[in-house]
């Protein structure tokens, strides 16, 4: 039977998945982003590839869901004080971005291009609106949207999103004017009414009626119900802002925002989070199959000369803009990158444009096809951004590096932990050398009063100049692990006689620097996790000298079972670690004859004692829990 290829089925959507599933994780790895392997698997399985799905159109319809979704849960981390504190980039930069880059792009299509100036126009501005989803993806995989440049640039990203409006009436006034039809200036008017309308009811929704809303379906629902009232929330301000002939995008933004300070928020995020990712990478599916590889073939030239003019000329517009807003050089480079190419909202554009006659048939096509080109360079740009462009060079302005230091204590790293190491030694008049490599705290130090010398405790040069060489004890106090065993090394080969206190991570790095023979280790949590559990414990109703008692009995089983993890791996000692759970101690199939003979005044010590009822053992192969970390 032939396969229906119009609509998705069953078959369909399983190799998509499977092809989604095999292709994004190898695209990471090869640190090409998951976007561009969406848009891969997009091309190789639509109508111009393996021809598995015929309408990508149907799937994108359904996909942009997943922006809108995505959209929602940016709206809930911006509560409105914040997005007030952005006004000024939303409306600044965002507006100087759009209106340059909208002249730029306009020139080039007609004095390039030989457009005429209405068509000319819309594919600028087209072009102009960049991809929320590409952009927001590629963010959120560099951990970078809440960084004050990933601020800037969802604010950009919103102005973009209220630009539709006008764009879809200066659309219909072309062309009216084609038709000649003067009195559709008053529909555009309308229309701008009707935008502005429907913001203002979502407003008052969402102020008034979505928290009593939830109140009621948390209290007389289920954990489903509050799930289709979170989906209704989303898709219903979504829609009703499409009514009004804005974004849908924009509608969900919305709806976040006046709910980023609800006592729903953590929920609703939960509930929509799975949602939002699938949707949102079933979006870059279709973008990719609405490629006309066809079209392509037969217009290369003039698709090839469209990308690269209009991604060039639009990124030395949003270049000088950031340059013009003063910030930095590399985070201009960065902006015109993310930005460069267009967006999703193009294609609502090109579209009206067709339907009142601006574009033809042709035109559309081929502005929609750079578009999509330009969405799919998008991540190897920034892959070569990375990989060529060097990071900003710190400021060492008020900041002095360590060098000719002579104290009897240094402390490497001063961070929070380094911070309360200090406070002892510095009541007591014990002179201290602090060493840091993160400029910003050294900075932030000096403003109560602490003298921090810039210095990398991994290097050698910098641990003489720090005076190591001198010191009587050396105190590791870094945040990372793998930094704090480097700097052990050093110390212990060059300088053998400071003595050396090391702060650690968990019991396996304990385990190292035990092996190291250091000085001095401590677990960073060890100490006060057992505080915390003494005043859990008085707290239930336990005296205090109880809750001392069982801390002192941690301790000390923590010390055995660390003892017995040094001889015998980090396995052993299991039977030391109280659990919640009772389960049989293994037994050997065959009784021995003699009882065994302790090579350590620890271990029978632990031969004497047995678990108590609750303190049986783990069962075999089962990872033990660092009680310690």
């Amino acid at each position: 039977m032939a396969t229906d290829t119009t609509v998705m089925g069953l078959g369909q959507a399983v190799a998509l998945l499977t092809a989604s599933v095999v292709a994004v994780p190898l695209f990471r790895k090869l640190g090409l982003g998951s976007v561009l392997g969406y848009l891969t698997v997009g091309l190789a399985l639509g109508p111009f590839g393996a021809g598995l799905v015929s309408d990508p159109v149907a799937v994108l319809h359904v996909a942009e869901l997943g922006v809108v979704m995505f959209l929602f849960i940016i709206g809930l981390e911006m509560r409105p004080a914040k997005l007030w504190a952005l006004r000024q980039d939303i409306f600044g930069l965002g507006l100087a971005q759009v209106v340059t880059c909208g002249a730029l792009l306009s020139c080039v299509g007609v004095f390039l291009g030989g457009l005429t100036w209405p068509v000319a126009i819309i594919g600028a501005m087209g072009f102009v609106l960049s991809s929320t989803a590409v952009i927001m993806k590629m963010l959120d995989e560099r951990g970078e949207t809440a960084t004050p440049g990933g601020q800037r640039a969802v604010s950009i990203l919103l102005l973009e999103d209220l630009a539709i409006v006008p764009l879809l009436a200066l659309v219909a006034l072309f062309g009216a004017f084609d038709d000649g039809q003067v009195g559709s200036a008053q529909q555009m008017w309308l229309n701008v009414g009707t935008a502005i309308g429907a913001i203002v009811a979502v407003v008052v929704a969402g102020r008034w009626l979505l928290n009593p809303m939830f109140g009621l379906v948390a209290t007389l629902g289920g954990r489903e119900i509050m799930l289709a009232a979170s989906l209704m929330v989303v898709l219903g301000s979504a829609l009703f802002m499409q009514w009004g002939g804005l974004s849908m995008a924009m509608g969900a933004f919305l709806a976040g925002v006046l709910l980023s300070e609800s006592s729903f928020r953590n929920q609703l995020e939960a509930d929509i989070e799975p949602f939002r990712g699938l949707l949102l990478g079933l979006f870059f599916l279709g973008v990719g199959m609405s490629l006309d590889l066809a079209l392509v073939a037969r217009e290369w030239l003039i698709i090839l000369v469209g990308v690269l003019a209009f991604m060039i000329t639009k990124a030395i517009g949003i270049f000088l803009i950031a340059l013009l807003f003063r910030e930095s050089w590399r985070e201009a480079v960065l902006r015109s990158v993310l930005f460069a190419q267009g967006g999703e909202f193009a294609f609502v554009l090109y579209a009206a444009a067709l339907s009142h006659g601006v574009f033809d048939e042709r035109a559309a096509a081929i502005m929609s096809a750079i578009v999509i080109l330009s969405m799919a360079l998008t991540p190897l740009f920034l892959l070569l951004f990375e990989r060529y462009i060097p990071k900003e060079k710190v400021s060492f302005d008020g900041v002095e590096t360590a060098a000719d230091l002579q104290n009897r204590v240094l402390i490497i790293g001063f961070g929070r932990f380094g911070q309360l190491v200090s406070q002892p030694l510095l009541a007591r008049g014990v002179d201290v050398s602090l060493i840091e490599i993160d400029v910003d705290m050294i900075r932030a130090a000096g403003n109560f009063g602490f003298k921090v010398y810039y210095g990398d405790g991994t290097r050698l040069d910098v641990l003489r100049a720090s005076g190591a060489a001198t010191a009587e004890a050396i105190l590791v106090c870094v945040d990372k692990a793998e930094s704090a065993d480097k700097i052990v090394q050093l110390v212990k080969s060059e300088f053998p006689v400071a003595k050396l206190f090391v702060r650690s991570f968990d019991r396996g790095h304990t385990l190292r620097l035990i092996e190291a023979r250091v000085d001095y280790q401590i677990r960073e949590t060890f100490e006060s996790a057992l505080v915390f559990g003494k005043a859990v414990l008085v707290g239930l109703g336990f005296s205090p000298a109880e809750a001392e008692d069982t801390a002192r009995d941690v301790r000390k089983r923590d010390d055995e079972r660390l003892a017995l993890q040094v001889v015998g791996g980090f396995t052993a000692g299991r039977q030391l670690l109280r659990g919640n759970m009772t389960t049989p101690e293994p037994t050997p199939l065959t009784p021995p004859k003699t009882r065994g003979t302790a090579l350590s005044p620890t271990t029978a010590e632990v031969m004497e004692e047995k678990p108590a009822d609750g303190g049986r053992a783990p069962a075999a192969g089962a990872a033990p829990p660092d009680q310690a970390r």
